[in-house]
């Protein structure tokens, strides 16, 4: 299905660890094959992202070759000190992104930054210059770089690889704020990769969701007391401090 607002984007780095939580919990790391949805969601909010809107990620495309390194690490230990740890990432990754925004229906207050054009235009822009915030490949030491792209084009690593299953894999988290119900809600799929391209059912169609925690009533949000809507570009480049010029 076609969106007026979708993007596309090419995301990679030198490492990546998209963690697998069944690893953790000796105290090291493992990261999936293929990153998760919710790693990609983050991503592109680190380019751009608002209350208003709500990131839903498409398809994602591998471009390289899956290829993992190990690493030792020495993280701190909560009662003091150092251990030692062994981190396995994936190494030399690159993915073509697909991915449109949605209005955050939990979030009524804010029907009038409801600006479709603004956001789609900024969205872009900020995509273009490789995001406001830095951007990561999963954790804080694997540092990406982001840029437009048109998905599909060019030659990918598993174009011709046919059907990949990955088993059960963490989808992402259900917040609050995007659900309406106080509970973090975790969710789980069994994806799978066609010819290198990874096509995310929607999160409220994952079949496996587990309760984490209860979780207190969201923030809301007051115009003129802490928020203060812009309906048009110039105004939210202006709050910004950006040039509408060069955004």
């Amino acid at each position: 299905m076609e969106y007026r607002n979708r993007v596309d984007f090419l995301v990679g780095g030198r490492l990546a660890l998209f963690s697998d939580p069944v690893t953790r919990g000796g105290g090291e790391k493992c990261s999936y094959q293929v990153p998760t949805y919710q790693a990609l969601k983050g991503i592109l909010e680190s380019c751009y992202w608002k209350p208003t809107l709500v990131w839903v990620i498409d398809a994602v495309r591998v471009m390289r070759p899956i290829q993992s390194q190990s690493k030792g690490i020495r993280p701190i230990k909560y009662g003091g000190g150092n251990d030692l740890s062994i981190y396995t990432y994936l190494t030399d990754v690159a993915y073509q992104v697909q991915a449109h925004f949605e209005w955050n229906e939990h979030r009524p207050e804010l029907a009038g930054d409801r600006n479709e054009n603004k956001h789609y235009a900024i969205a872009r822009r900020m995509i273009a210059r490789g995001g406001r915030r830095d951007v990561f490949l999963g954790t804080r030491e694997c540092q990406a770089y982001v840029e437009p792209c048109t998905f599909g084009e060019g030659s990918g690593h598993y174009d011709e690889a046919g059907t990949l299953s990955f088993g059960l894999m963490f989808h992402g988290f259900n917040y609050p704020d995007e659900t309406g119900r106080q509970t973090l809600e975790t969710r789980l799929w069994y994806p799978k990769m066609e010819n290198g391209v990874i096509r995310f059912c929607r999160p409220e169609n994952c079949r496996v969701v587990r309760v984490v925690k209860q979780q207190k009533a969201v923030k809301s949000f007051t115009p003129g007391e802490n928020f203060a809507p812009c309906d048009t570009l110039a105004e939210e480049v202006a709050v910004d401090g950006l040039d509408a010029e060069t955004v």
